[in-house]
């Protein structure tokens, strides 16, 4: 086998300036994490300190930030799995008339700027007369994490052998033991990785949540609340890093489910 070209010094250099580029602002807020000036961000810092960790974990208003936004993230996500996935299997394994349309307007809530997303749903509370509360969040989450469950399903669905489920009926299997048995081993990791993707989406929202969030204050509304005021910009910092961790891990894990696959859905918001 031949051995692999090497790509030309200037390519890789562009590689390595693409690559600090994205994250290096990254590394910026695990080092101004430990900073020991409260009110701005001096480089060098003047001082490390893990006291911003304490204080964090102090915190109530944080903790109750996290806890609305998982609560958030997880409702939205179920919603997703299960809405996502009829629709997928209703386009993916039939055909009908205005099939085309559908998956457009299926796919246009990540398709479309969250600014639009968000107003469009104000707008629509506001003349159903529904009061902004934690489901006005959910719905609001809902509508671009079905997109992502959506993707991956049908993209699946598309890559497996409908022999398969006429087999199974064929052998006198229900409809309920094929969906078992048959349909959800083939998409399963699909399913799986879209909704975890749906899930980090969710859990890092800001857009649409800053139009259907009323009063309450999710984790990255805090943040962003936060880092407005000129104290203990810090603890912003440490909190990010928890975001960070948050939403990487199901991003990776999503990523390894379905590498192998031709479409990984989740780039939008």
């Amino acid at each position: 086998m031949a051995a692999a070209h090497r790509a030309p010094t200037s390519l890789r250099i562009a590689a390595l300036a693409g690559l600090l580029f994205l994250h290096l602002p990254l590394l910026l807020i695990f080092l101004y994490a430990f900073t020991t000036e409260d009110k701005s961000y001096q480089f060098p810092p003047p001082g490390l300190t893990l006291k911003w960790f304490g204080v964090a974990w102090g915190r109530q208003d944080i903790w109750d930030a996290i806890g609305l936004s998982l609560r958030v993230a997880t409702i939205s996500t179920a919603m997703a799995m299960v809405l996502g996935t009829m629709a997928a299997a209703a386009v993916g394994r039939s055909k009908f008339f205005g099939r085309d349309v559908v998956t457009l307007l299926l796919l246009l809530p990540i398709a479309l700027p969250g600014i639009i997303t968000g107003i469009a749903l104000r707008s629509a509370f506001k003349v159903a007369d529904i009061p902004f509360s934690f489901w006005t969040i959910v719905l609001g989450h809902a509508t671009f994490c079905i997109v992502v469950v959506y993707n991956n399903a049908v993209a699946r669905f598309r890559r497996t052998s409908s022999s398969q489920i006429e087999a199974s009926m064929d052998l006198g299997a229900n409809g309920f033991q094929t969906l078992r048995h048959v349909v959800l081993p083939n998409i399963a990791t699909a399913l799986l990785a879209g909704g975890m993707l749906a899930f980090a989406l969710s859990f890092d929202e800001v857009i649409v949540t800053t139009f259907t969030a009323g009063q309450q204050s999710t984790l990255p509304i805090w943040m962003l609340t936060e880092l407005i005021r000129p104290r203990q910009r810090p603890l912003t910092n440490v909190v990010a890093i928890f975001v960070i961790a948050v939403t990487l891990v199901p991003i990776l894990v999503a990523y390894y489910l379905t590498r192998d696959t031709d479409t990984v859905a989740g780039g939008g918001k």
